[in-house]
């Protein structure tokens, strides 16, 4: 995640912080927070159909690194990298990304549009977790090279302040807020829409020599899965049964009973 967009998301936090808006009785940190605990901590409460699926998609990446990534380098290095509605939608990615949340959220409270705010809610966190924690992560432990510094297709680095190639974070980035418009809103027209443009921002990003295939695909599954795990577990969070929540206050650190009665 670029800075400018960290600062972007920082800020639009901010605003989604503010008591009421649409969060119920529910602070919107508090709700970060969990958000966080819970999908970081999701693959230990995973069963057996959990972890197939985990390898499944292990193997999906695997095969495209095998299959496609070379092939689409060469494909894209044919091309001089120079479109704009390529440079556009990559955009998507980073600060229009940003742009959009704040739109979602800003169209609510004019509008008086619950729902709208609570994509915005659900877009920050999701956004935070997947593409500033999650992908991050993984980018530093197998500093993968990019296509552009012709150091080959299977050139990994682990710890490389430079190899940042796997997975994409443009990509996660695009997923992460499409997953979450789309469990929101589901409607065709909408999931199309949302997952397309998502899909263009990897392409774009295979385009313009920054990504292999794999990688794009990676940042897909990531941003998908936290995208739809947060609003999944929000939805539960917002609401009326009681949940628990941590809480720090005087010095204590304890749990505290939210929910309306």
């Amino acid at each position: 995640m670029s800075r400018s967009l960290r600062a972007s998301l920082l800020s639009l936090l901010t605003l989604c912080s503010i008591p009421g808006a649409g969060a119920g009785e529910l602070s919107y940190p508090d709700i970060l927070l969990d958000d966080v605990k819970y999908v970081v901590t999701a693959p230990a409460r995973w069963e057996d159909a959990e972890w197939h699926r985990a390898g499944w998609t292990s193997l999906a990446v695997v095969g495209t690194a095998l299959v496609i990534d070379r092939p689409l380098r060469d494909e894209m290095r044919r091309h001089n990298g120079d479109n704009s509605f390529i440079t556009q939608v990559e955009r998507f990615g980073a600060q229009y990304a940003a742009a959009s949340v704040g739109g979602f959220y800003l169209f609510g409270v004019l509008t008086d549009d619950e729902r709208s705010v609570q994509v915005a809610q659900d877009g920050i966190a999701a956004s935070l977790i997947a593409s500033g924690i999650i992908t991050p992560a993984i980018k530093l432990v197998t500093g993968r090279s990019r296509p552009r510094t012709d150091q080959g297709v299977y050139h990994f680095k682990p710890f490389s302040e430079t190899n940042s190639s796997f997975p994409s974070g443009h990509t996660t980035e695009a997923f992460a807020l499409a997953a979450v418009v789309a469990e929101h809103y589901r409607e065709d027209w909408v999931t199309y829409t949302s997952y397309s443009l998502a899909g263009l921002v990897g392409l774009a990003r295979t385009y313009h020599h920054a990504h292999f295939a794999s990688d794009v695909l990676a940042g897909a599954m990531i941003g998908t899965l936290v995208g739809k795990s947060v609003v999944a577990h929000n939805t539960d969070l917002r609401s009326d049964r009681v949940v628990l929540l941590p809480d720090a206050s005087g010095g204590l650190i304890g749990l505290r009973i939210a929910g309306s009665f």
